[in-house]
């Protein structure tokens, strides 16, 4: 039996639990498998913000933990391990679930249920690499649940940032006059590449990098395994929930393309943007932020940071979370609680 793990409640200045907090894990059905989600908020009169892992696949859980713990003072986050992912993986999940469409569905499910939990109509929705595909489609499917919403990494044409970022490392080989890097990426060519030539591509565009150095894997193991509710039995899911969700969903996710699929949302849109992305290059990101439709839009640069602003820049990231998401959602009235129903502590 797998068990969700704990996560320490909020607490006073004498140890007490801070009333009207939220600290709990737990298994949720959704989509017919249980997955693994986590809810904490100082209060939950604090609007529900959804943080969407990318991957797919890659749960970031830990680093979202780590780096971004500060968003839980005014917002009640939201932690979820997708289907196929981390604590969420399982042998037994059928390959033929692991659809957009599901992951659709699944979130919307979860979307359901956080709402029913702490008694608000809507969510803000941050998505990253993989999760701003799915949350801007979630998004535009469901506008009625979606106050506003925020990504990095922003996927818009996916095959163009493909296409991009193979250029890039490339570039990188042969100005480095690395043969052993240029004989492996040549021999994959360009994309579309398949989940397996996508590890070599990503690999050495990790290296080139220099994201697979000796200390920079240390400081990731660090982060990885000393997040409150991480633990080193939890590895063997992580890399093959990985592995597996790639595989599986890398054809279909690889073509979307978000100018189609979503040329219009109805709620405000940010897009936080690190400048030295190699990933999901920022030109491709800026397209789409160009071309979207939507009641408001804002575009904010990270100067320092690569695919990853929440974990490059946290301070800042976490200030334009605050600054331009927060208003949004503290101006939308929550419903009344049915008497009997007050919010009430968790741990």
């Amino acid at each position: 039996m797998r068990r969700p793990g704990e996560t320490a409640p909020f607490r006073g200045p004498r140890g007490q639990p801070v009333p009207g907090s939220i600290a709990e894990i737990r298994y949720l059905r959704l989509g017919g498998l249980d997955q693994w989600v986590m809810i904490r908020g100082e209060s939950v009169t604090n609007p529900p913000l959804i943080l969407l892992h990318g991957g797919p696949g890659l749960s970031e859980t830990a680093l979202f933990r780590h780096f971004n713990a500060a968003l839980e003072k005014t917002f009640t986050v939201v932690y979820w391990d997708q289907r196929g992912a981390a604590k969420s993986f399982d042998r037994g999940i059928p390959r033929s679930s692991m659809t957009v469409e599901q992951f659709i569905s699944d979130l919307d499910e979860l979307v359901e249920a956080v709402r029913a939990r702490v008694g608000h109509e809507r969510v803000a929705i941050f998505g990253h690499s993989w999760g701003s595909a799915l949350g801007v489609l979630y998004a535009g499917r469901f506008p009625e649940k979606v106050a506003a919403y925020a990504g990095s990494g922003q996927i818009g044409d996916w095959a163009a940032g493909e296409a991009l970022s193979y250029a890039f490392v490339l570039a990188e080989a042969q100005r480095r006059d690395d043969r052993k890097a240029l004989k492996a990426l040549r021999a994959i060519g360009p994309p579309p590449h398949d989940a397996r030539r996508l590890w070599t591509q990503r690999t050495w565009l990790q290296r080139v990098e220099g994201d697979l150095t000796a200390r920079a894997l240390w400081k990731f193991g660090r982060v990885l395994l000393g997040a409150p509710e991480s633990s080193i039995l939890d590895l063997p899911g992580l890399v093959r929930g990985f592995r597996f969700s790639l595989d599986a969903m890398w054809a279909e996710v690889s073509a979307l393309n978000l100018l189609e699929r979503a040329p219009a949302l109805q709620m405000p849109v940010f897009f936080l943007l690190g400048r030295h992305d190699h990933w999901v290059p920022p030109e491709t990101s800026v397209a789409y932020f160009e071309a979207l439709t939507a009641p408001s839009k804002g575009l904010v640069w990270f100067e320092a940071s690569k695919h990853e602003p929440f974990v490059d820049e946290p301070a800042k990231f976490n200030a334009a979370m605050v600054e331009l998401v927060r208003p949004i959602l503290a101006g939308i009235p929550r419903p009344p609680v049915p008497s009997g129903q007050a919010a009430h502590a968790a741990s």
